[in-house]
């Protein structure tokens, strides 16, 4: 008796699953990450994609001739929060730098990872990682994150900003890494809240000149000029952080607020086509 009520049940299971999934588009398709929905969705991907967009910020990276930017939103959650301890810049090595957008502790603990990953390559082959194959290191690693029902996908997305330096050349390189593990290079690109409203400003940018040879205050300026047109208001100093790496000095640096200040100044003054092409 007590067997055939065992499997009774089971089966009563099994059929409330099934017909919980049948019932509406993501019924019962969402409490796994491994399980593709009949459209072929994964839709614990999708909600980590909808994580990174909740985050409340907009993050830009831009790529010029000799130098990258990347800069986000700064803002501070609590009035209690030490200001100087919030962050979304990391550095994983001096030439290589990123901007995290999305869920503060998944950052982290990626950022350490990819620390690990950028010292054991210097260990093994005795140069800096190449930042092409970072960022293939970390799509790896947040494609793996989609495959097990045991983890969940990081909730972030990266924009990895750094220079490569080949024999007497120095080139300046910028990727996107997304929860899914897709990664590829940009000549500029956008994360967060108004991604889509950034991308398209970008795009009407790079429309008319598809590979432009940015300067590096070009550069910076660009990449404000985006943030602050899909913000809709006048930006200050203190609302942004900015990180830039060049090819005179290799490092990746955070400007101070009066260097920020400089440029958003400059931006406020020009009247050529740098935020006006259409």
């Amino acid at each position: 008796g007590g067997t055939y009520l065992t499997l009774r049940r089971g089966r009563d299971a099994h059929s409330f699953c099934a017909g919980s999934m049948a019932r509406g588009s993501s019924a019962g398709y969402d409490r796994h990450i491994t399980i593709f929905s009949p459209e072929g969705r994964l839709y614990q991907v999708e909600y980590a994609f909808k994580a990174i967009k909740t985050s409340g910020l907009t993050s830009v990276g831009v790529r010029g001739a000799d130098s990258c930017v990347v800069l986000t939103q700064c803002k501070i959650p609590d009035k209690l929060h030490d200001p100087e301890s919030v962050t979304n810049m990391y550095h994983i090595t001096d030439k290589i730098g990123l901007v995290m957008t999305g869920i503060v502790p998944d950052a982290r603990a990626s950022v350490s990872r990819l620390r690990a990953e950028a010292a054991q390559f210097k260990f093994d082959y005795g140069y800096d990682i190449p930042v092409g194959y970072l960022a293939k290191r970390a799509a790896d690693l947040a494609q793996v994150y989609t495959q097990h029902a045991n983890m969940r996908p990081l909730g972030i997305a990266m924009i990895i900003a750094g220079i490569d330096v080949e024999g007497d050349k120095m080139i300046p390189q910028l990727f996107r890494c997304d929860p899914a593990g897709y990664f590829v290079g940009y000549k500029a690109t956008s994360a967060g809240q108004k991604e889509q409203e950034a991308n398209n400003f970008l795009e009407k940018r790079f429309k008319a000149d598809a590979s432009p040879s940015l300067s590096y205050d070009d550069t910076v300026q660009l990449a404000l000029a985006c943030l602050q047109t899909v913000l809709g208001s006048d930006l200050k100093a203190s609302d942004i952080e900015a990180c830039v790496v060049r090819n005179d000095n290799l490092k990746f640096t955070r400007l101070t607020a009066d260097e920020v200040e400089a440029q958003l100044t400059a931006l406020a003054e020009r009247d050529d086509d740098i935020v006006a092409r259409e």
